[in-house]
Parts: structure tokens; C-alpha cells; sequence
């Protein structure tokens, strides 16, 4: 079996916090999601996560004007300088502090960091030939507290700076000798914004109190005058050497007179306010689009406003949460407008001329808990303690139905063996029954007594639903056609901790915290065949796929496997050293220790059956050979060390004699934390605190078809598949399989002699090119002469391809004749094929519902079309019917070359 699983996406977290951007093309929008980067393709409808990943959550997102380059800063000030194009990390930086703001400039020559309060203008990477990817340019002192927000000129001569100090400040990014500085109050609040408009240094200003001041420059941008370049002496220069030294430019608030001679002049035209309605809610974010003088400004009540600049007039507004809105960006053509809420984690694409969402995702507002896939391993179903039920498209990322009927947490979510129903238990005491063709809950599962539900179970054949109680510790049988309540399988002497059928026959085991497996037969009116006895409390329990084993996971820490049959123990893992626990912030023992009372939580079998998944309350995942009972590799789920339980040992400077320097809630914002305010204000929630989420493994689940695996964390849906194109795994190999003896046998037409060795040597690219190169008229010959050895790894290979071909044809008749040719005897080991069956299928359901929506659009629109044609009316003139029939059809998106109109 192959290990070589690598990150593929995140699912379930579209936004945490951050600013958004557009690409240049208006088309994706890139959101920061942890210490993650997600782009979201528009017109696509899909979703990638890159594969790297800073140290801490990102809080600045920077885009070069070309977007082949990004600059991701994240809490403590470390910058990771990203490649979009290779998606790869290319240098790393440090700021030593939290940034607050990172702007290139429209040519992309230079970027500006906001730093506390200094502006610090860098050279962008790749514009000089300099060795360091930062090279400071100038350092910019001015304001008193902590600069909020960039603005660039549109000719990147100049870049504006706001305050929290309430102020706002001008700087020349070249050597000008009419503007070094300037510097602009006028509010009476933090500035939120600050806009230039097109082509002029007229400026906008936001602040926090929902204030909109319009500055007026007396200067044109192509009167900058520039400023002459000082001579320096010989000793300066002997002493500088061949390096630059950044420039450092200080302000003052108010300058003499002696400096405002012959400087450029600023003066405020108009001031507006935006809480004239007496709401009082404080202005979050905004952005301003140049070209069609657009406003957008979000709130603290979830509210945004649409307003056209300089007249201010209301175009739209609109509520999308009761949460603040944390950032706001607009794509280049000005139609597309992207928000993000921190406090749900909402990210939405608004159309404001069409006044429609292009996109409206939001993951679960508290922790994942459970996930399922389906059969076919096209969708993922996630069950979260806000009692809501998702389900997720693997291929692109969406989520695309919600079920919010459970009233308490989720516990265990389950798809049912032909995929069309989804089932769900919840403390709330129900388990209810979902369907993906009418999406709606058309069954709910009850108990004669109020219990608490903490797994679940459905058979194969999905007649019979079960679910275990952390109350009355019993187990409740349903069925499910007439959502009866079959028996109640008491025995148990502890809380259900976990239940699983086996797959292949009607077998039903129990684990429980009273240190006991059970396992109770369906046909033998649900009696105890056999009592697995463990020397700890069961945690989890998971069937083999083809049912011959049955791995329990305990609280010491031990996974143990079971004969089921004969009720004897085949193996034992001892998993407590692997888990490499963490040390929390507050924890008094060290993580040496703490270890001892850990175990994993959630088991998982491989497709094929020859590995074991576990996961737990750590950032690693442990898979295992089974047979050989050791571990075989380790996957780092995360490095987020804005997580806690993250490193083995706490830092000395953090611990006083009084405690953890964590107890200390000093955090100065509402989404920090508590607001340490005044006594007597009642501005802010007092009761909310900052705390770190606890990095932990919640739920894993392999995928059918055996290429991919997913764990729900608390960072979120975690999906990591194969990267075969990597991989060397050859097959029967010997010095004359080699591509070169490949090449000549396809030059010499021997079809199957070619196809065997390069199946052999098992290389992507060289079997693609075998494949390719036989001809169609040849395939049923050789798949007919193909040897069963090489029957499996050709359907595997095929399964990918017809994924992502342009031939689909003709590898679809690869696969209906090697099916038809070689199916009885796949039937003999159905259980061991099952893997590649199911990638085969879902590789065809991919197809068959991307073209099924274009054909039934194609013949919806011919029968509209012809019952047009057949629409002719006999008092209405010939010219009035075909002007009436034309203008139906072009506001259908028909037209009249598609079809013919009868005269």
C-alpha cells in the first residue's frame, strides 16, 4: 500500500481573519484561512488550498499588481513571500512585530508594511538584482499609535497612512521637494480607510465613528517636483561601501511655517455621516473602487452600504449577519464585491447590479465533530456542535445543502449504503433522516425515554438504524422504512461509546466505557454472540471492509484487532507514544505526563483493509501496517501555533510566580477579546474573553475509493490524497522492462507487449502514452489477452484518467471492454477491487452530472424553441409574429440560427 498521502484541500473554513483580495482578473477571491491560503475560482465553482502554511493565523494579505507573487503576514510578524504560480514558499521574513497592513503599489515595483507606527517602504522581490527578497527602501515616522490602513496613488508616487491616532498621513514614496509629508486630523476616531481617488491626490477618509471626510489637494500629481539628490562626501561614501542605507523620513503633526513653504496643501471639502439614523454602529471595513467611484462600507451590526462618491448617494444596502463584517475588497471590473465575518466565518460574493450572491459558503460556527464519506466518494458529510448537518463536494470544495433540524450538537453523522440518505445523531435526543433528492428530513428516530445519542450505525443494506445512548447506556434499534423502534439492546454497564455493522454480514458491535466490546447478531433477534474483554475503556470501534476484523481503540492508549468470528485477539499497537501530545498553556504537568491519560478517539481501516487510521486529541495522525503492527507514517495535520497544546514544552519567560502569562486577558479589541475599557462604559461585551481552540482530531474516514483520506479538525475538513505523479512504485521489474524496450515495441505494433512492461515499470505518463497510442479498433483484442496480474492496476489508472482526459471516449471503451472481458472473475475478488471499482465510478458520476446538466439545458431550450415555432397566431400579422417570437427567443438566450420559425 502506498503512504505517499499528501495535503489536497480544506473544507469547511472559508474565512477567519484578514483582509480579502482579488486576483487581477477579477475572477478568484483569496481568502486567509488560518494560517492557510484558500483561492476561491468564481467561474469554476471550485476551491484549492495551497499547500503551505505560516506559523501562526494569517492576518495580511498582500497581491502584486501581476498576481504572480503574494506576501502572507501572520500574528507574530513573520512574512512568508508566496509564489501563485508554483504555489510554493519562496522566502521567509521577519518583522519581529504584528503587522497591521501590507500594500504593494500599482506598478509592483515597491510594497509598504505598516509596523506599529512606522511605514516601511520595501523594494518588491525580483524588480532589482539584489540577493535579499526585502530590501528597505525607506523607514517613515509620523503618527502616534498604530497605523491602521494603505492607500497607493494610481502612478505610485505617493501612498497615504491612517492612524489610530486619528490621523492620516501623506508620504512621497520618491525624493520630492513639494511633498515629503503630510499629515490630515479631522476625525474623531480611529481612521478605518483611507482612498485616493483616480489619477489625483484628493483623498478619502473613514473612521470608526462611521465618519466620511473629503480632502482636496491644491497639487496635481504631475506637479510633484523632484527633489535633487544630495552629494555626499567621499568619507560618507568609503564608509557606506557598495550598500544602501534605508532613508528615514520623520514627520511632525504640526510643521513650522518655514516647512509648509512651497509644500503641497490639503483641504477638507465636506464631511459626512453614515450613523444619521441614531443605530450607532461603528464602521469596520470599506473599500473604494476608483474607476466608477464606488463606497462600500461594512458595520459592526452586519450591515453594508453601497454609496456612490463624491454626491454619497445610496445605491444599496443590505444585512448579511448579525456578526461585524471584518474585511471587504472589489475585483478590478467593479461587479463583484467579497465580505468576510470573522465571527462566522462567512465569506460572500455579492453582485450589486444583480443584487445576487455568487457565492454564499459558511462553515460550521463551532467544531466539527463528525464526517462520512459516501459510496461513491463524491460527497463528504459533516456534522458540527452547532447542530447543523453539511454536505460537501469533494471536487469542488462547496458545500452545497445544509440541514439545520437538530437543536443540540451533533454526534455522529452516517451515509447509507446506495448514498441518497444521510443520517445524524445529536444530544438533542433524535436521529434523523435526510434526503439528497429532496433535501429535507423525512424521518426522525426517537427514543420511548429522553436519551442522549453519541454514535451511530446503519447496516449495508440501510433497512436497520442504530444508535447508541452516554445516558441510559443502552443501544436503540430502528427501522428504517417505518421508523419504528425494533428493540433496545441492554447489557452494557457504562455510556455507548461507539457501534459499527459489519459490512457483510448482520453483525452489530458495541464498545462502552465498561471496559467491553459486544457483538449482537441481527437474525438471531438481536442476542450477545460474543464479549471482547479489554483492559481499558473502549473509545472506538471499526469493522475491516470485507468484515473478517475488528479494531478497538482504548483509554491506555492500545488499538487491539479482533477475530470476530471466533472472538480471539489477532494483534495489539500500542499507540500512547506516538500520539506526541502537546503542553497546553495552562496544563501544570508537562506533556511527558500528561500523555499517560491520552488514547486515540477516532479508528479508521484503509480501503483495501491493510492499514489503520487513528487520530486523537494531537496534531498527528498515525497510520499503521496491520499486519506487520508497527507504525508505518506520521502526517502533521497542522503548525498553527495559534493553537494550543501545539509544542512539548512552555517557554520559561511566559510562567511568573503567580501563573501563565496566558490567565492575562490584556487584549484591546472586540475581536481580540474583552475590551478593557473606562469604568462605567457600557460600550463592548465584558463577558467575552480570548482563548486558544485546542488542536485535536475529532473524526477520520478513508475514502471508497481508496486515493484519498479526510480527518475533521479544529482548524477544519482536512482532506489529503495520493500524488502518484511523484512515485516510483514499480511492478514486476527486471533490466528489460525499460521505456526505451517500451518505445519499440509500440514502433513495432506489439500492443500488448508494450502495455505489459509499461504497466511494470508503472509510470503515469509512459502508460498514458501506450494507452494512447493503440489503436481503438485494437482494444477489445487486448483487453481480451490482458493477464488478470494486470488487471487491477489498469482499472486504477484508467479511473484517473477518464477523471481528467479530454479522450474520454476512447478511454471509456478501455474500461467497458476490460470490464466485459475480465468481470466474472473480478466478482471472485470483489472485496480486494472494490477500491478501484469505486474510483471508476466516481470518475463517471463526475462526467455524467457535468454533461447531464448541459444536455437537459440544451433540450430545454430546443422544446422552448419549438413550441414557439408552433405558436402562430391567425388574426396577427407575419411581421408582428416573428418580432414577438425573436424577442422571446433572445431573452431566453435562444437564437433564431438554432432553430427554425415557420412563415
Amino acid at each position: 500500500m502506498k503512504y505517499s498521502y499528501k495535503f489536497s484541500n480544506l473544507l469547511g473554513t472559508f474565512y477567519c481573519r484578514g483582509n480579502l483580495s482579488f486576483t487581477p482578473d477579477g475572477n478568484s477571491v483569496i481568502s486567509p484561512v488560518g494560517n492557510r491560503l484558500s483561492i476561491f475560482h468564481l467561474k469554476n465553482n471550485n476551491a484549492e488550498t495551497l499547500p503551505l502554511a505560516s506559523r501562526c493565523n494569517i492576518t495580511s494579505v498582500a497581491l502584486s499588481p501581476d498576481g504572480s507573487l503574494g506576501i502572507l503576514v501572520d500574528e507574530e510578524g513573520s512574512a512568508l513571500l508566496i509564489s501563485f504560480i508554483t504555489k510554493s514558499v519562496l522566502n521567509h521574513f521577519s518583522f519581529h512585530q504584528p503587522v497591521q497592513s501590507v500594500r504593494f503599489s500599482p506598478d509592483g515595483r515597491r510594497f509598504v508594511v505598516c509596523k506599529g507606527s512606522v511605514a516601511l517602504l520595501y523594494h518588491a522581490p525580483g524588480k532589482r538584482r539584489e540577493f535579499n527578497a526585502f530590501v528597505l527602501d525607506k523607514t517613515f515616522f509620523g503618527p502616534y499609535d498604530e497605523t491602521t490602513c494603505i492607500d497607493w496613488t494610481d502612478d505610485s508616487k505617493c501612498f497615504a497612512v491612517g492612524s489610530k491616532d486619528m490621523t492620516t498621513w501623506v508620504f512621497g514614496a520618491e525624493r520630492w521637494q513639494n511633498l515629503t509629508y503630510y499629515s490630515i486630523g479631522g476625525h474623531k476616531d480611529a481612521i478605518v480607510s483611507c482612498f485616493f481617488q483616480q489619477d489625483s491626490l484628493d483623498l478619502y477618509t473613514l473612521s470608526t465613528d462611521a465618519t466620511l471626510c473629503m480632502w482636496q489637494c491644491d497639487t496635481e500629481l504631475s506637479q510633484l517636483l523632484p527633489r535633487e539628490p544630495k552629494k555626499k562626501s567621499t568619507e560618507v561614501q568609503s564608509m557606506e561601501g557598495e550598500e544602501d542605507q534605508a532613508e528615514e523620513v520623520r514627520g511632525t503633526a504640526t510643521p513650522g511655517p518655514e516647512e509648509r513653504a512651497g509644500r503641497v496643501q490639503y483641504k477638507r471639502i465636506c464631511r459626512h455621516f453614515f450613523n444619521k439614523e441614531g443605530d450607532f454602529n461603528s464602521l469596520t471595513s470599506a473599500a473604494f473602487h476608483k474607476k466608477l467611484n464606488l463606497l462600500v462600507t461594512g458595520f459592526s451590526s452586519g450591515t453594508f452600504h453601497i454609496h456612490e462618491l463624491p454626491d454619497l448617494s445610496l445605491i444599496h444596502s443590505l444585512s448579511i449577519s448579525d456578526q461585524s463584517i471584518s474585511s471587504i475588497t472589489i475585483n478590478s471590473t467593479g461587479d463583484w464585491m467579497a465580505f468576510g465575518c470573522s465571527g462566522l466565518g462567512q465569506l460572500l460574493v455579492w453582485e450589486w447590479q444583480s443584487e445576487s450572491y455568487v457565492l454564499k459558503q459558511q462553515g460550521h460556527f463551532n467544531n466539527m465533530v463528525s464526517l462520512c464519506y459516501s459510496p461513491d466518494g463524491q460527497h463528504i458529510v459533516t456534522g458540527g456542535d452547532d447542530g447543523k448537518v453539511k454536505v460537501w463536494d469533494t471536487n469542488s470544495g462547496f458545500c452545497f445543502v445544509t440541514f439545520t433540524d437538530h437543536m443540540s450538537s451533533i454526534t455522529a453523522v452516517i451515509f447509507t449504503s446506495n448514498g441518497q440518505v444521510v443520517l445524524s445523531a445529536s444530544l438533542d435526543g433524535t436521529v434523523r433522516a435526510f434526503s439528497l433528492l429532496r433535501y429535507r428530513n423525512f424521518r426522525t428516530f426517537t427514543s420511548p425515554r429522553p436519551a442522549q445519542f453519541s454514535c451511530l450505525a446503519v447496516d449495508s443494506s440501510g433497512d436497520i438504524v442504530c444508535a447508541g445512548a452516554q445516558d441510559s447506556y443502552e443501544v436503540y434499534v430502528w427501522s428504517m422504512q417505518t421508523g419504528r423502534l425494533l428493540d433496545v439492546l441492554a447489557g452494557h454497564e457504562g455510556p455507548i461509546s461507539s457501534v459499527a455493522f459489519n459490512p457483510w454480514k448482520s453483525v452489530l458491535a458495541t464498545a462502552s466505557w465498561d471496559r467491553t466490546v459486544r457483538l449482537w447478531h441481527m437474525t438471531d433477534s438481536w442476542r450477545t454472540t460474543e464479549t471482547l474483554t479489554l483492559s481499558a475503556d473502549a473509545l472506538a470501534v471499526t469493522f475491516r471492509p470485507d468484515g473478517g476484523e475488528l479494531a478497538v481503540a482504548s483509554l491506555d492508549g492500545q488499538i487491539t484487532m479482533w477475530e470476530p468470528e471466533k472472538g480471539s485477539q489477532t494483534g495489539s499497537i500500542e499507540g500512547r507514544h506516538d500520539l506526541e501530545l502537546g503542553r497546553k498553556e495552562l496544563d501544570k504537568v508537562t506533556a511527558k505526563h500528561s500523555s499517560k491519560g491520552k488514547a486515540f478517539t477516532a479508528l479508521c481501516y484503509s480501503a483495501n483493509g491493510q492499514a489503520l487510521l487513528a487520530g486523537g486529541a494531537s496534531r498527528f495522525v498515525c497510520i499503521y501496517h496491520i499486519r506487520e503492527q508497527l507504525l508505518a507514517k506520521k502526517f502533521e495535520i497542522s503548525c498553527n501555533h495559534s493553537l494550543d497544546a501545539m509544542e512539548e514544552f512552555l517557554d520559561r519567560r511566559k510562567m511568573t510566580e503567580f501563573g501563565s502569562v496566558a490567565l492575562i486577558d490584556d487584549a484591546t479589541g472586540d475581536e481580540d477579546g474583552v475590551r478593557l475599557s473606562l469604568p462605567g462604559v457600557r460600550r463592548g461585551d465584558m463577558s467575552s474573553r480570548h482563548f486558544k481552540p485546542e488542536i485535536r482530531v475529532t473524526s477520520l474516514n478513508f475514502s471508497p475509493t481508496g486515493r484519498s483520506w479526510a480527518a475533521t479538525s479544529t482548524e477544519g475538513l482536512l482532506i489529503y490524497s495520493l500524488d502518484s505523479s511523484s512515485v516510483f512504485d514499480p511492478f514486476h521489474l527486471d533490466e528489460e522492462v525499460t521505456a526505451g524496450s517500451v518505445h519499440r515495441a509500440l514502433r513495432g505494433s506489439e500492443w500488448t507487449r508494450a502495455l505489459v512492461m509499461a504497466m511494470r515499470l508503472n509510470e503515469e505518463r509512459l502508460l498514458q502514452e501506450t494507452l494512447e497510442s493503440v489503436p481503438s479498433t485494437d482494444i477489445k483484442v487486448l483487453c481480451a489477452s490482458l493477464p488478470e496480474l494486470f488487471v487491477e492496476r489498469l482499472l486504477v489508472h484508467l479511473a484517473s484518467q477518464i477523471e481528467r482526459t479530454r479522450h474520454l471516449e476512447f478511454y471509456l471503451i478501455w474500461a467497458h471492454e476490460l470490464l466485459m472481458h475480465h468481470g466474472q472473475n473480478m466478482k471472485t475478488r470483489s472485496v480486494s477491487l472494490l477500491p478501484a471499482i469505486h474510483s471508476l465510478q466516481k470518475s463517471l458520476q463526475g462526467h455524467f452530472t457535468d454533461i447531464s446538466k448541459l444536455c437537459d439545458w440544451n433540450r430545454y431550450n430546443m422544446k422552448f424553441a419549438v413550441c414557439l415555432s408552433q405558436q402562430r397566431g391567425v388574426k396577427r400579422l407575419v411581421s408582428d409574429r416573428d418580432s414577438d417570437i425573436e424577442s422571446d427567443m433572445e431573452s431566453s438566450g435562444v437564437s433564431l440560427g438554432d432553430t427554425e420559425v415557420d412563415q
